[in-house]
């Protein structure tokens, strides 16, 4: 009976890790569309709260419209705010879906040039550091912002498009760092082969 359980649990185990390697062949293809240009990414699958929330958000077009509200120049570009669908720019900034989602803060996934990172409130009001339902920011300095690594969840990295975060960075902008014209921006997300993504666009995947 024990050595049936135990072949039992070992051909789900089996099963299991079989799958799993199949569903690892193929990513999503994340794609920013902008009138500064196309930026393209992918999402990482150890912080899988925050790629699912992403995709679903990008499934239901919640980014379509929304805009780049804030930019700074050699240091981020952010946007993911519903609010930025409105005619009132003062509450730009302040919009999420309505929740939060969990921390993924994981050491090896640094701040480096096109890293993808979640927006979140301040830790005096935040100090589980939860993660903003929806707003996101692309780094957009070349050497990186390494001050910000264990602070904030990290969860993907452009792989194709970094100088279009160059020239949104560089955009004119009044003295909320909104940029004066607005930069908005369409979301889709495509499933293809991790072959094509790294003959594609050079992303190589660990």
């Amino acid at each position: 009976m024990k050595k049936t359980l135990y072949l039992l649990a070992l051909l789900i185990l089996l099963g299991t890790a079989a799958f799993a390697q199949k569903k690892s062949k193929k990513d999503y293809l994340v794609t920013i569309s902008t009138n500064q240009g196309t930026i393209r990414l992918v999402l990482f699958e150890d912080t899988p709260k925050h790629r699912e929330n992403f995709l679903k958000l990008v499934k239901h077009k919640f980014y379509d419209g929304t805009t780049f509200h804030r930019v700074i120049n050699d240091f981020m570009i952010q946007g993911g705010d519903p609010n930025t669908k409105d005619e009132d720019p003062n509450n730009d900034g302040a919009g999420d879906p309505g929740y939060t989602v969990p921390a993924e803060i994981l050491p090896h996934h640094k701040h480096i040039y096109g890293a993808l990172a979640a927006a979140r409130m301040g830790d005096n009001m935040n100090p589980k550091r939860e993660s903003s339902g929806s707003q996101f920011y692309l780094v957009e300095n070349h050497e990186g912002v390494p001050f910000l690594d264990k602070q904030y969840t990290v969860y993907g990295q452009v792989i194709d498009g970094l100088s279009v975060i160059d020239k949104i960075a560089e955009a004119p902008k009044d003295y909320r760092d909104r940029p004066t014209t607005d930069i908005k921006m369409t979301v889709t997300a495509k499933k293809m082969p991790k072959k094509k993504i790294t003959k594609l666009y050079g992303y190589r995947y660990e």
